[in-house]
This record gives structure tokens, sequence and C-alpha cells, in this order.
């Protein structure tokens, strides 16, 4: 182990040597500012017939470095893939060919040629001209291990696009995912808007919020959960149609599901129900997943996930008497199901209700079965503090939670209108509060204002976009489609032990 940090150690000496010497030689890489490209790799290989002969400029890094004396074949990687460079002594020049013989791999070059095809059959660029771009003085995994620890790729994820090309795909279709559920939205009359990402009440869901302190006002803020609130005070406003797509920020735990700054998108849409906000979700979920990979049918992780409308609808009691095995028909007191709780191995927490073990007995024994798209309604009003009660049993809410794959990925209901009832149930969260609950809703008096001057009838939705594009990408973790996912910082102290 020695030996070889021994050896990385002289190669980087090596670089930098090489780096002094192109100075000296008034060949600094990082004095250029500009280098005017003709071509991507991708459409000199696709348009060969008419690309043959004709000179060309292409950008990009060195990913391989063979020389034989007086030739010389690199591999050059761009942002749409790679082709071969052909480097001949007497194309480029005695000296211009010493000078080339000093670039690495990884160093970022410019080139000008002329496109043909070699012997074996491969599309390549005979190279005229070679011009270090920029010099890498750090060392690129090894080309037959790559880069594959996943720690490491999160941290670097700028070696990670560099060594895995898939990598750079997932991101690209991310792009193409989000693109294409601005498209349905925008299509159908929503506005986009922004929202503040820094407020005084962290409201509009239950989540335990990330605070800062503002010097100027010198009071406590906090990054936003959610931006419900202020969507609706939009739709008080006068808007019909509104959404955000944006980053929102929960201080919870981290797992292959679960990153702390996470991309969400809410909209808002006036005088319609949750039924209207089912068929807007299993509508733009099968859109988005037709207009990005040809089909509503997906494969994710081996198992067939079919996306096409309608989905199914599954009551949480409903759904509890099917997997677990207790009807709540039956059990109308809060006395009772506590009791039934506790049988089934639930934690008992202060405060606990009949809603709340509904609530947590269904993600104890349900959320688990939900493989195929289906949509839960009838969540109980304890844990559903601004959704609109259903007229038919006021325990239970006109809301539901879309399920793929056992995740939770949309969250919508009609929405709670009534000023008075927002009040008190904002008054409820604040006992839960004092009793412990650190994710329990803030009172947000405001908002209740916005209320009592009128919300019309309106649905509201709430869609994860990351774990929608795990899903669309057949990625496992929710890092593998964040470009930069939250990481625990490295000890500086310890990797100057380790170096040691």
């Amino acid at each position: 182990m020695a030996g070889t940090e021994e050896n990385l150690n002289e190669m980087l000496v090596l670089r930098r040597e090489k780096l002094e010497k192109l100075t000296e030689m008034e060949r600094n890489p990082f004095l250029i500012e500009k280098f005017d490209f003709t071509h991507y790799s991708s459409e000199i290989k696709e348009k060969f017939e008419e690309m043959e002969g004709k000179e060309v400029a292409v950008a990009g890094r060195l990913m391989s470095k063979r020389g034989h004396g007086k030739v010389s074949f690199l591999d050059l990687q761009d942002s749409e893939g790679r082709i071969q460079i052909f480097a001949k002594k007497d194309l480029l020049g005695e000296e211009e060919y010493e000078i080339f013989k000093l670039y690495d791999i990884g160093d970022i070059v410019g080139v000008n040629g002329e496109v043909f095809k070699t012997q074996t059959g491969e599309i390549s660029i005979r190279a005229t001209k070679i011009i270090l771009l920029s010099k890498s003085i750090q060392i690129l995994p090894e080309k037959f291990h790559g880069l594959k620890d996943p720690d490491l790729r999160y941290r670097q994820r700028y070696v990670d696009l560099i060594m895995n090309p898939e990598v750079k795909e997932t991101f690209i279709l991310r792009s193409k995912i989000i693109k294409a559920v601005r498209q349905f939205l925008d299509d159908r009359g929503f506005i986009e808007v922004d929202t503040p990402i820094l407020s005084p009440i962290a409201g509009g869901a239950n989540a335990r919020p990330f605070i800062t302190h503002h010097n100027a006002l010198d009071i406590d803020m906090y990054l936003r959960i959610a931006n419900e609130l202020y969507l609706k005070r939009l739709i008080v406003g006068g808007f019909d149609k509104v959404y955000e797509m944006g980053r929102m920020f929960r201080n919870e735990g981290m797992d292959y599901k679960h990153n702390p700054e996470f991309t969400n998108i809410e909209l808002y849409q006036a005088y319609v129900d949750y039924e209207e906000m089912m068929r807007l979700t299993e509508n733009l979920v099968a859109y988005v997943a037709e207009k990005t990979l040809g089909s509503a049918v997906i494969t994710y992780q081996g198992k067939e996930i079919d996306l096409t409308p309608p989905w199914r609808r599954l009551d949480m009691e409903d759904a509890i008497k099917e997997y677990a095995g207790v009807d709540f028909s039956s059990i109308n007191t809060d006395e009772e199901a506590l009791k039934v709780a506790k049988g089934k191995g639930i934690e008992i927490k202060p405060g606990m209700t009949r809603g709340h073990v509904i609530s947590e007995m269904f993600e104890e024994f349900c959320e688990e079965h939900l493989v195929q798209p289906t949509f839960v309604i009838g969540h109980p009003v304890e844990v559903s503090p601004l959704a609109k009660r259903n007229p038919e049993d006021p325990r239970k809410t006109n809301r539901f939670e879309a399920f793929i794959n056992t995740w939770e990925i949309a969250n919508a209901f009609s929405e709670l209108n009534d000023p008075i009832d927002q009040k008190q149930r904002f008054v409820d969260q604040l006992k839960q509060k004092e009793l412990g609950d650190d994710e329990a809703h803030m009172m947000d008096t405001d908002f209740v204002n916005a209320l009592e001057v009128g919300l019309p009838p309106t649905g509201g939705l709430g869609i994860g976009i990351d774990r929608m594009i795990m899903l669309l990408t057949d990625q496992s973790s929710i890092r593998d489609v964040i470009l930069f996912p939250t990481m625990k910082p490295i000890d500086n102290e310890d990797n100057e032990n380790d170096e040691e």
C-alpha cells in the first residue's frame, strides 16, 4: 500500500513539473480563455459519410494515450461521447509533437484535424494541431476499475461524471423529466411562481426544519419544509392555477429515499377537489414517462410497473383491514384503538388518538404492499391539519397519498378553507408540539387571516420529484439522482493522520 501511495505521489509531482516546463516554454494552458470548436464527437460519428475528409475542431478531455514512437492514438471525451485522435509527428511538426508528449490523461485539449477512418474501421480525427487548454494535475481513477466507491462518487461527482458515462445520462434524463413536468402543467394553464425559501414560520408540512438567524432583523428564520401556505395565499389573491418546483429542506434522517435537501413540486387549482388532483397526478406521471421513456410501463429494479391511468384507489382503513387484519369500522374510541395498537407492537406516544393509530398502522403494515400505483385515501384529521374534512365521516379528510414501488411519491387534498377549523387545527398541532412532537405544525396567523379573506374550494398537490426520477431512471438511491447529495464532512485531521 505504501508503495502505491509513493508511486501516486511521484506521478502528482511529475504532472506539476510538466506544468512548470510548459509555463517556461510560454505554453501555460491556464492563460487560454477560449477554443472555437466546430463539432461534437457524436455528430462526427453519426454523419461520417458527409464528414469524411472535412476539417473539424473538437475539444474535450484526454481519456487514454497510446504512443508508438512518431505516432500516438488518443481517446478524447467531450460532452456527447468519445472519438479517437490520430497524432503523427510529421503532421504536428517536431516541436509541437515534443510538447504534446507533456500532455497527460485527464488534460483538456483542443484538436484541429481531418475526419477519416482507420484501417481497423474506427472513425477518427487526423490531428494537424493539438493545443492544451487545461492541465490536470490530479490523477483520474484507473480505467479498468473506474470510480466505484459510492461515497467517493458522491463526494467527487465531477470525477464520477468523467469516468461513468451512464451517470451523466441519468442526469440528462433528470433534466428532461423536469422539463416534461413543467410542459404538462404549462399546457394546462398553470403559472409557475416563486415563493420564499427563508421564512419566519416553517409551515405547510409536518417536518423538522433547519433554523438560522437573520442578523439585521434579529429573528430566527427557517428554511422552508414546504411552499404550500404561500401558494394558497396566491389562490386567495386571485390566481386560479399555480405551481412551484424547487428545493425543500427537512432536518431529518437520511436513507436511500431521503435527502435533507430535495426537489419538490406543489401546485394548486381553484374550484376543484382532490378527485381532480388524482386525475391530474396519474395523467402527469404517465405523460412524463411516455415523453421521456416512450412508454407508461416501466421497469424498476427488475419489477414491471404500469403507470397507465386510472390508478387503484384504496381507503386507508380498508388497507389496514386487508394487510393487518384490523377492522377500524368497529373501533370508535381512542382507548380501543390504543389497545389494538399495543397488541400489534405499535409504539404508543403521548397524545395518540384513534387517528394517529390508523396512520401508524398503515405505515407499519400496508405501505410495503403498494408496488403498483395506488391512491390511498381516507387519512385521519389528526395527521392532515391542512386538508378538508370528509362530510360523510368528519374523522377523515379528503386527502390522498400516491404510492408507487411502496414509496409515497405524492400527497394531495381538497384544501381546508374554513378559517375557524384551520385555526383550531393549528392549536391542536401546538399541543402536539408541547407534548414533544418536533414535526408538529406551527401556528401561522397570517395564513389564517388569508383564509378569513376567502380561499375558494381548491385542490392541492405535492410530488416528490427526486423519487419520481428514481423510478423513471431505475436508480436505487436518491443520491444517484441528486448531483451533489448531502454528505458528512471528511475530518481533515483524520485525513492528515491517514496520509502520515
